[in-house]
């Protein structure tokens, strides 16, 4: 599965932002598709990346970090194979590079990072206060 994640940019403490995952190169339904992030520079790349948001693409149920309930929501879309993330109360804590990822269907509930095979380029969001 190749992942392509867009969408990031610079915004204010409060406002909102949607970023775009696109996936491609296999049929969708057996796989979760989440978004991580890491802030550049802090911790060991890709092991402390933090578990944002995931769905199962086909039982459809989503799931959320504990950072983010209540502010983000992850949607798909079916057609065009695209996975949005739609921020909302944005906090400069919310800073990092975002990064879409498809696993198996059996991940569950799982925020696990290993648990992903498929990673995409990051895209950095930036939250000023």
């Amino acid at each position: 599965v190749q992942l392509q994640a867009s969408g990031g940019g610079l915004v204010q403490a409060g406002d909102s932002l949607s970023v775009s995952c696109t996936v491609s190169g296999r049929t969708l339904n057996k796989y979760t598709v989440g978004w991580f992030r890491q802030v550049p520079g802090k911790g060991r790349e890709f092991v402390d990346r933090e578990f944002v948001a995931a769905v199962a693409w086909s039982a459809g149920y989503r799931y959320y970090g504990d950072s983010v309930q209540g502010r983000f929501t992850i949607t798909k879309d079916n057609a065009k194979n695209m996975v949005y993330l739609q921020m909302n109360s944005l906090k400069p804590e919310d800073t990092g590079v975002y990064y879409c990822a498809a696993g198996p269907a059996s991940l569950g509930y799982s925020t696990f990072l290993f648990g992903y095979d498929d990673w995409g380029q990051g895209t950095l969001v930036t939250v000023s206060s």
